[in-house]
């Protein structure tokens, strides 16, 4: 392959992760717009209807390991291209059978899909843009905040025109999309060498006796959970401080519009100000005064909560999913860790916004809900002091 080739197929690369990516976050953020809607639907409680993003995420955990898998026996194209039409199929099937058991089916065949085609596409990036990571980590994070943007402030849009099964199973015409383009991807010839040579090795390890891998498994994790609590729960937050469903769901798209600007953004800003654990600090102390603004409880204080929230978002993302890529040379080894954090990451993300939803259904107030947000980011500040210790292994 000419270099001019080689380029060219790098460049169809860069846009068909950020495509794939788009996916990876519309089937579990449309639920929250409509969830109240779903929950009344459906007489369903809150601990009920929060399992919709709860199992997704808690799967999300469970099954990344299996990227290491997958890469091997299909290699990380056909693994990431059937997995992207289970994503489609089952959100499609939200709109022909909207009963609680198949949206709680569809959760859990989705969360899987997610969960091993994370790693494998952080793998892609260190493996074929190993001079550009932050760059690359930027446009994954950003497809992944459009996905989730996009569905968030539309959903309630959708709803007003048709109904809910109908507004959620139209993101999944969004995989056709991803599809397209990445039917579309060829490996640079080296790269596919490299991956013959990786493919004939002995798989690498999970890192579970690195003490470094287990504070970026706990710092993901509890960032995973203010995002997935934050999606899940500021829309009905928000509904019962008295907003519209449409309203409430222009809210949660101030959120994710400004964490898309942030993922743009924050590319940018690494390659001047590269201090990664600067920009965590920055983040958790605007995430605190996010979640003071909520507790406030006026529609002013809410609306500049949800910036404030998507500024945090959008920073902590990509600084956690950069981790493993600055700890480690090879993809089979980002591949590896990126597996164990995102599988004990997720895990306990996905009991989060469960455990709201109980405490909403037995106390009937939010301000458990906000309590829990500041607990989680006391924790990420304690895993940021561990982890600028660089001598931690």
């Amino acid at each position: 392959m000419t270099a001019q080739q080689t380029k060219t197929a790098l460049g169809l690369m860069v846009v068909a992760i950020f495509f794939v990516s788009i996916n990876l976050r519309p089937a579990i953020s449309s639920i929250g717009p409509v969830l109240d809607v779903i929950r009344a639907d459906l007489s369903l409680t809150n601990s009920q209807v929060s399992l919709l993003t709860a199992v997704p995420v808690f799967c999300m955990g469970l099954f990344a390991p299996f990227a290491v898998v997958f890469n091997r026996q299909f290699g990380a194209q056909r693994s990431v291209a059937m997995l992207l039409v289970v994503i489609g199929a089952f959100t499609l099937l939200r709109g022909l059978v909207p009963t609680f058991p198949l949206l709680f089916a569809s959760s859990f065949f989705i969360g899987l899909a997610i969960a091993i085609i994370s790693p494998l596409l952080s793998a892609m990036i260190k493996q074929n843009f190993p001079m550009r990571t932050p760059a690359l980590i930027g446009v994954y994070s950003f497809g992944m905040g459009l996905g989730a943007a996009l569905s968030a402030g539309l959903t309630g849009v959708i709803y007003t025109v048709a109904d809910w099964p109908v507004a959620l199973a139209s993101w999944g015409l969004l995989s056709i999309l991803g599809l397209f383009f990445w039917f579309r991807v060829k490996q640079p010839s080296h790269d596919t060498e490299s991956q013959t040579r990786m493919g004939k090795q002995a798989p690498s390890r999970l890192p579970w006796k690195n003490k470094r891998a287990w504070y970026m498994l706990l710092f993901f994790g509890f960032q995973s959970s203010l995002f997935f609590s934050l999606l899940t729960w500021l829309a009905p937050i928000a509904i019962d401080q008295g907003m519209s469903v449409l309203a409430a769901g222009a809210v949660l798209t101030v959120m994710t519009g400004v964490q898309l600007v942030v993922n743009v953004t924050l590319p940018t800003v690494l390659s001047k100000y590269p201090n990664r654990l600067l920009w965590i600090w920055v983040a958790l102390a605007v995430c605190t005064g996010g979640i003071l603004l909520l507790m406030a409880g006026t529609a002013t204080a809410t609306w500049l909560a949800a910036g404030c929230f998507g500024i945090t978002l959008g920073s902590l993302f990509p600084l956690a999913l950069l981790m493993p890529l600055d700890e480690n040379e090879t993809a089979d080894d980002v591949n590896s860790w990126t597996a164990m954090i995102q599988t004990g990451g997720y895990i306990i993300s996905g009991t989060m916004p469960f455990a709201i939803g109980f405490f909403y259904d037995r106390f009937g107030t939010h301000m458990i809900t906000l309590i829990l947000l500041l607990i989680f980011t006391a924790l990420l500040a304690l895993f940021t002091v561990l982890l600028s210790n660089k001598e931690s292994k």
